[in-house]
């Protein structure tokens, strides 16, 4: 018996729409996950990107629970002396929430250059609308 190796010509690439609406962030993140690197497919190959596209609509509807929202900081550094800027949740969801799911799906993502494909297939928008409308998008409640 042989195992079975999914090659890239072969994968079949769905559409899912997700909607962070009163989502909790970790548990968003957890899910979105999976399904970009296709674990939840039963063709997964580990060496190939086997997943489907996710959008994710209402970014700026996410929420953490408990005191996270006073106390997480975002860092970022320029490697330079003196580079290292920090970035409260608050300011950043007032200017970015897009990137806050972003970076939460990317730290749960393998550590990898497969990884950064994977994440081309991650759509972020604030709000109800997409421009996606033309591949059909699946709805996926989670």
């Amino acid at each position: 018996m042989k195992s079975f190796l999914a090659k890239k010509e072969e994968i079949q690439r769905k559409w899912l729409i997700v909607d962070a609406d009163g989502a909790i962030l970790g548990r968003l993140a957890a899910k979105i996950a999976p399904i970009l690197m296709g674990k939840t497919k039963p063709i997964y190959t580990p060496n190939v990107d086997t997943g489907d596209f996710v959008i994710v609509i209402n970014a700026e509807k996410v929420r953490l629970t408990g005191k996270k929202e006073e106390a997480k900081e975002y860092e970022t550094y320029s490697h330079y002396p003196g580079g290292h800027k920090y970035i409260s949740f608050k300011a950043m969801m007032a200017k970015k929430p897009e990137k806050i799911i972003e970076l939460a799906v990317k730290r749960m993502m393998p550590k990898n250059t497969l990884a950064r494909h994977m994440m081309k297939k991650l759509k972020i928008y604030r709000g109800n609308e997409h421009k996606h409308a033309a591949q059909k998008p699946q709805i996926l409640e989670l």
